[in-house]
């Protein structure tokens, strides 16, 4: 198979939600569906042992969240699917916004009874900046709901994204019977107790006296509400899908495995499969013969046993092949890697090549930070990786002396992997973690405790802000940092950062000394 061939058919994509909206249960029934995994694990429920694949640190388990992205791959009807679990929780929001940047579409989990949660709406407006494709899937059917066609409209005024619906809850809660796939014209039955996976129903005629025979009273509604969708929602429009300006809907209940296949089924035909990614430099198309990619996640300890560390490399262009050379830029140096793996979760095992849209684990010794791009040796440098300014600062202080060199490594290689920002304080030397949430410290102190050895203590550091500065004339940052210098740190790049006690303070540093420019996330 050629590499045109080979790009048509993958499909790479994140998964993202609020949390609790269902994320991580979709997850493994798309697994399930791709024959990645016997048996879907539950995300809560302690009295099935069987966890996750998708949360394999231990973590992950205990929390019943996901804290970190995972990778997973696997064949589908002659097409390569890579999903993205992401984190939910808004405290992890960084790894998910980083995640966005890998795929080449999404799909938007929705609780059918909350609605657009606060994190959706900050995800999709990172899809709309991104131009992503996006799908939504409607969860929680089984469950009572609202109006869906209000839904619809809430979800179109929140993600500011038009909506068409290309399947059709009957009912909902105790009374839903099932879903009518409009892309297929097709009709699949809900029942509980049934876990085997029943073949649709062709119902090519809504008018037909077979749907009555299927559901009974509630055809004549299904068919109503299905006239009403064709005559209010304009065509399905795959360009506008394609361009981010129109989101396929799909209905199901992703727990009891209903709506999943349709999702699947119509995902593979209409996702887009890689096509180009802006560099510095220029537009890199997928189909260029010669490899490019970028790291956009680092993860330590992936293996307990074996404290391994995985860069996560995205190939953009070409065909990546095992023990060839490939120009690390960021360090100007060859590395030639001799066991680049594939995932499913935890799982790994090692590949001889992989195509645009495949995601590839690269063994690390502290070569790679996130952001790093690889090449066959053309000069280029992906951009997107932007590290936010932190809204939460801690000073991390060693809390057992003889385990000094294991709290150092362990911080080291946590920060490298963006599960936080480190910034040293140039007044008194001492560590400051940078956070966007409380649980990242609860991560960090557990993570630094059981994969390292080491255990840490917080001191409270009431801040503002953290802001990276810089100016044209390098006598303005000296005379700033020296009218600050309590108040200065540099991060792990090296980089100057103003600390800001308050908006107050903030503000007057930007009206003082107009040519500084400062900045709220690292890329500049």
């Amino acid at each position: 198979m050629g590499l045109q061939e080979e790009i048509n058919r993958r499909r790479t994509f994140a998964i993202v939600s609020h949390p609790d909206a269902g994320k991580t249960t979709l997850t493994e029934k798309l697994l399930l569906f791709g024959g990645a995994i016997r048996v879907a694990g539950a995300v809560k429920n302690n009295k099935i042992k069987q966890g996750a694949a998708s949360d394999f640190m231990e973590i992950e388990r205990q929390r019943g969240i996901s804290v970190a992205t995972s990778v997973m791959g696997f064949e589908y009807e002659g097409y390569k699917v890579n999903i993205l679990d992401t984190p939910g929780h808004q405290d992890f929001q960084e790894d998910t916004f980083r995640t966005l940047t890998a795929v080449d579409s999404v799909i938007i989990v929705i609780d059918a009874a909350k609605g657009v949660e606060p994190q959706t709406e900050r995800l999709m407006k990172v899809c709309r900046m991104r131009k992503t494709p996006v799908m939504v899937y409607i969860n929680k059917m089984d469950r009572p709901t609202g109006d869906m066609f209000d839904l619809l409209d809430e979800i179109e005024d929140q993600l500011k994204i038009k909506t068409r619906p290309l399947s059709w809850p009957i009912n909902s809660g105790s009374d839903f019977k099932g879903v009518y796939n409009i892309y297929d014209s097709s009709l699949r039955l809900f029942d509980p107790s049934i876990t085997e996976i029943e073949d649709a129903v062709e119902i090519d005629d809504l008018s037909t006296s077979k749907l009555d025979e299927l559901i009974g009273n509630d055809a004549d509604t299904l068919r109503e509400e299905v006239e009403l969708i064709e005559g209010v929602f304009p065509e399905f429009d795959h360009d506008a899908y394609l361009d981010g300006d129109v989101a396929p809907v799909f209905f199901g209940s992703a727990l009891y495995n209903f709506g999943v296949q349709e999702l699947l089924d119509s995902f593979v035909r209409i996702a887009p499969s890689p096509t180009k990614k802006d560099a510095e430099e220029r537009v890199v198309m997928a189909n260029e013969s010669k490899f490019t990619g970028f790291i956009f996640k680092i993860h330590a300890n992936i293996d307990p046993n074996h404290r391994s560390r995985i860069a996560f490399v995205k190939i953009c262009s070409g065909k990546f092949e095992r023990n060839k050379n490939y120009r690390h830029m960021r360090l100007a140096k060859n590395f030639k890697f001799s066991s680049p793996t594939a995932f499913m979760a935890s799982k790994k095992e090692t590949i001889e090549e992989a195509y645009p849209g495949d995601i590839v684990g690269i063994p690390d010794t502290g070569n790679f930070v996130i952001g790093d791009t690889l090449t066959e040796g053309e000069n280029l440098h992906y951009k997107g990786m932007p590290s936010f300014s932190p809204e939460m600062f801690r000073y991390i202080e060693n809390a057992d002396p003889m385990k000094a060199k294991q709290l150092a490594k362990g911080v080291d290689q946590l920060m490298e992997e963006g599960v936080a920002q480190l910034f040293t304080n140039q007044f008194n030397g001492r560590k400051i973690i940078g956070c966007v949430g409380q649980l990242q410290f609860e991560v960090i102190e557990y993570r630094l405790q059981h994969e390292y050895g080491a255990k840490c203590r917080f001191e409270s550091l009431p801040m503002y802000k953290a802001c990276w500065i810089e100016a044209d004339d390098p006598a303005v940052i000296a005379d700033f940092k020296k009218r600050k210098y309590q108040k200065m740190a540099v991060d792990k790049q090296g980089r100057d950062v103003f600390m800001a006690d308050s908006n107050f303070l903030l503000q007057m540093a930007q009206t003082d000394f107009k040519d500084i420019r400062f900045h709220f996330t690292s890329e500049f």
